[in-house]
């Protein structure tokens, strides 16, 4: 029932009491006022409990359906409204996780827990965000302590057996999945886990043990003949890997892995048509894949077409710069292609990693001779001579490790299968009931994973006063200035701070033309502050930023000693904002061509950022809650590459709005150039859980 229909019935059943009441009990209608002040302030509680319920109830829905940004929107309120409870950011948590924002998440889970230390979801939460930054023993700690009030939870078992397998406790992690596999034996999923653990622990028999079963009970699913693919081909056996990659890859494999090692088979059978086919349709499902190209890069080099196992050679060499094995196959086809020097710097680097390889030596000293340089490649002969004289007793330094891998590279890790240890679960973390997979597509910019979704590298926009706003900001945007200033109504409309101004069409610029053109004949009659001030606004609203300066500041010259702080404040933060205006205008424009007037320009956009900065101070100084001065400021300074100055003047905008989602995203991103990435993810994160999506993706990339 809605709180004044309340009000309303407790009103009108009290007035019935005092009517009635005996004139000798004075006391009775006090009674029966007190008792409505208390039923009324004990209504206001159920009422915040309703709204709050509603609140999180929409913000579930809004979790399930996968609209992530707009479910933190709904538990953002409810934390403002009850702060003390747990499970708004336990749902915070969950939203952060599927946006891949995990620092965000650590800390909204942190909070939960010290709500309520009892909430196994809360710990399996934080298990998995610990997890993903790669801090494996508080994962583990997590998911034991979530064990601990949900025993024998298939989820937790499973996760826990990963991060104890990340951490080379393989024993440990055989002993949970052991565990589960003695409830359910024939179940493929463990069977593949097991197989995954025995692998990684450098024990292929029980791997293949493991992945025979999972092919058995699960014969149709691609990863599991996959993955007993690879053990075979570890242990030699390339009939069956054949057979099983070949399976997988007709059920229909997306992993480039399965074609990277059936091409592998095929190039030891000498069937290099079929190893190129295969290699070709690795590089097209992953085409970042160093590997792949530099296995085709062989294959061509061996049947003699050079240049384009050179262009193979170079892609994976750029996609994976530290990789100084394929030096030696380049340096190989460089000396095919007689370009001697650059075959040279492929051998050195690859004598500055192994210094005991002697092809090396010997093949850079064919290039130094091909060069004329006699004397080096005699130096590079007599080193590997002597290393060759020294061989017996350099025997134990020349281990595997120290020897580059010059042969055809195999994908050496099963395809990892879309399961519960590889996924978080919403479900299981906000009922603890186990997951099940769902996936769904979005075109919305703010639906599902938005994360993926790639934004550019950029400073959100300094706010600035206009009439028109083309997007709602991020960040109520609000000052009691303005409305100040609008109740005035000096000005044709209100103006609104915005960061995203509205394109103007072309019959609106006419319209704010004939505006420019009625309110000079009004200065030219009776010159006053606020109509020089309108006309500036106008101006700026047809980018005539120039114009714009000066009229406001002749609206400056015209605003009484004794005027009001309101116009002086709002106007000298307009001319500071259209001179910034003015000079990204120029520079887009190249206005500047001749050397001359570059130096001229940058001479005057220094002089201009003096300007502005005594602007922005003026502003500061006379208003120190205006906000969206240290805001624009910080802008100005991050444009000379002022980082440091930068990061103080955003940290003075959020202490004066808190909820200031551009500064914080502006302060992260200028973080993150500093090198400061930690502290760049933590302010992005905040921006993200004030409304900014694109930062989530930002956050992926950086993290």
């Amino acid at each position: 029932m809605p709180f004044f229909v309340v009000f309303a019935h407790k009103f009108a059943h009290l007035a019935q009491k005092v009517y009635f009441c005996r004139r000798k009990d004075m006391k009775r209608p006090f009674f029966y006022i007190a008792s409505l002040i208390v039923s009324l302030l004990c209504s206001l509680p159920m009422r915040a409990q309703m709204n709050t319920d509603r609140l999180t109830a929409i913000g579930r829905n809004a979790l399930y359906f996968e609209d992530y940004v707009l479910s933190i929107q709904y538990f953002n309120q409810v934390i403002r409204l009850k702060p003390y409870l747990a499970e708004p950011y336990l749902l915070r948590a969950i939203a952060k996780i599927q946006l891949q924002d995990y620092t965000g998440a650590l800390g909204d889970c942190n909070l939960s827990l010290e709500r309520n230390p009892f909430q196994h979801s809360g710990f399996y939460t934080r298990g998995y965000v610990y997890r993903q930054l790669g801090r494996y023993a508080e994962a583990e700690a997590d998911f034991t302590q979530a064990l601990h009030f949900a025993p024998e939870t298939k989820t937790y078992l499973m996760l826990r057996a990963d991060v104890r397998a990340s951490q080379q406790h393989f024993d440990l992690a055989m002993e949970d999945v052991s565990f589960l596999l003695l409830r359910e034996p024939k179940n493929p999923t463990l069977l593949f886990e097991k197989g995954v653990i025995c692998l990684n622990s450098k024990d292929t028999l029980c791997a293949l043990d493991a992945f025979t079963q999972t092919v058995e009970y699960d014969s149709q699913n691609a990863s599991n003949w996959s993955a007993l693919g690879v053990v075979n081909l570890y242990l030699g056996n390339d009939s069956t890997a054949m057979d099983a990659l070949t399976h997988s890859i007709n059920l229909g494999s997306k992993w480039a892995g399965d074609y990277m090692n059936r091409g592998v088979l095929y190039y030891r059978q000498h069937n290099y048509r079929a190893a190129l086919a295969d290699w070709d349709e690795a590089i097209k499902h992953s085409p970042a894949d160093p590997q792949c190209y530099y296995n085709r890069g062989m294959l061509r080099a061996e049947v003699g077409d050079y240049n384009r196992a050179l262009d193979d050679l170079n892609t994976a060499i750029d996609l994976n710069p530290e990789a100084v094995d394929m030096r030696y196959q380049r340096g190989v086809v460089l000396l095919r292609l007689q370009q001697w020097q650059e075959a040279i710097s492929d051998f050195q680097a690859l004598i500055d990693r192994y210094p005991y390889f002697l092809p090396s030596y010997y093949l850079m000293a064919q290039a130094q001779t091909a060069l004329g340089e006699k004397k080096a490649a005699f130096r590079s002969r007599q080193t590997a001579y002597e290393l060759e004289q020294k061989k017996d007793s350099l025997q134990n330094l020349t281990s595997h490790d120290s020897l580059p891998h010059t042969d055809v590279m195999t994908a050496n890790t099963p395809n990892a299968r879309r399961n519960i240890r590889k996924e978080f679960s919403t479900r299981m973390a906000q009922s603890g009931t186990e997951p099940t997979q769902n996936e769904t597509a979005y075109t919305s910019n703010t639906r599902g994973s938005i994360q993926n979704k790639q934004v550019d590298v950029v400073n959100e926009k300094n706010v600035t006063l206009t009439y028109y706003v083309s997007a709602t900001p991020s960040t109520k945007l609000y000052h009691y200035l303005l409305d100040e200033y609008n109740r005035q109504s000096k000005l044709p409309s209100a103006l609104r701070f915005a960061i995203q101004e509205l394109s103007l069409t072309a019959d609106m610029v006419n319209n704010h033309f004939e505006h420019i053109s009625r309110i000079t004949k009004q200065i030219e009659q009776h010159p006053s502050s606020y109509l020089y001030f309108a006309r500036a606004v106008e101006e700026a609203l047809v980018q005539d930023y120039a114009s714009a300066i000066e009229d406001c500041t002749e609206a400056l010259n015209h605003v009484p000693l004794n005027g009001k702080k309101t116009e002086t404040v709002l106007y000298t933060f307009c001319r500071a904002n259209w001179r910034y205006k003015l000079i990204e205008y120029q520079r887009a424009n190249g206005e500047w061509q001749t050397t001359y007037q570059v130096r001229q320009a940058a001479s005057q956009t220094e002089m201009d950022f003096d300007i502005m900065h005594r602007d922005y101070d003026y502003v500061i100084k006379l208003q120190p809650d205006f906000a969206y001065a240290y805001y624009n400021k910080a802008n100005m300074l991050c444009a000379q590459k002022h980082f440091d100055a930068a990061i103080e003047q955003y940290t003075q905008a959020i202490e004066q709005q808190d909820d200031f989602a551009e500064a914080y995203f502006n302060r992260g991103l200028t973080y993150i150039y500093t090198k400061q990435t930690d502290k760049g993810i933590a302010d992005l994160s905040k921006a993200g859980e004030l409304g900014i999506y694109q930062a989530y993706n930002l956050i992926t990339r950086f993290q």
